[in-house]
């Protein structure tokens, strides 16, 4: 694949769809910059198979997406779609969530043995040695749980947790349910009949506030959180 252009595809009704983009641009896209389409598209056509240059009926365009305008098209395979980034871009991700990674740990953890952070290129090391993958497209926080239990068996750590008590509204508790539990042990849990959820969750203290951000965003500040005793 030339480094000029990648894909981004997006599978509908059985069949793949594809369009061409600026690689460093459909990623900024990806990360959450505000870009316009036009300039990360490289050609205005959508395909099934762009590698061998077979363009996408009109046919299979109404029936997946209810249209046969490019730029609607475009913006949905760009918003839904999985960009196929480029090795270098790989590189740089993972070594960015890495970075991240490295640092929550950091920050969020001790040695029991010495009440003392590791240092960061303790953890590099440790890492190496439990040979850990990382996932590019991941948060850092939604990949530290899984992280920390492979790196038991190499480093000892004890987190200093934060307990919160969470009230999401009913019509996020849905998509909100899935956050708390990539980032936080759930201790107790209630489903209400209005459909809200309540729960008392545990989470590494240097990831607090992150969680309760991210929560703020999804829930449009309408989801509660306070500290809790247990």
């Amino acid at each position: 694949m030339s480094s000029k252009y990648t894909i981004v595809r997006l599978s509908r009704c059985g069949e793949d769809f594809e369009i061409l983009v600026d690689p460093d641009k459909a990623l900024e896209y990806k990360m959450g910059s505000k870009i316009d389409v036009g300039s990360i598209v490289v050609i205005d056509d959508v395909f099934t198979d762009a590698n061998k240059g077979i363009r996408a009926s009109r046919e299979k365009l109404m029936k997946a997406f209810g249209t046969t305008d490019f730029h609607k098209i475009a913006s949905t395979i760009l918003e839904r779609g999985r960009l196929l980034i480029t090795a270098e871009q790989r590189r740089r991700l993972i070594e960015m969530k890495r970075r991240q990674i490295i640092e929550l740990i950091r920050r969020s953890y001790v040695d029991p043995r010495t009440k003392l952070p590791h240092t960061a290129v303790r953890i590099e090391q440790a890492m190496r040695e439990a040979h850990v993958s990382i996932d590019p497209f991941k948060l850092a926080e939604e990949q530290l749980q899984p992280i920390i239990k492979a790196l038991s068996s190499v480093l000892p750590l004890k987190a200093e947790e934060s307990t919160l008590k969470v009230r999401i509204p009913a019509r996020y508790s849905a998509k909100a349910y899935g956050l708390v539990r990539r980032m936080c042990r759930i201790v107790r849990e209630e489903w209400r009949p209005d459909g809200s959820w309540l729960g008392v969750v545990e989470l590494p203290a240097g990831m607090r506030g992150e969680f309760i951000d991210r929560l703020a965003k999804l829930t449009r500040g309408e989801a509660s959180v306070e500290t809790s005793g247990g």
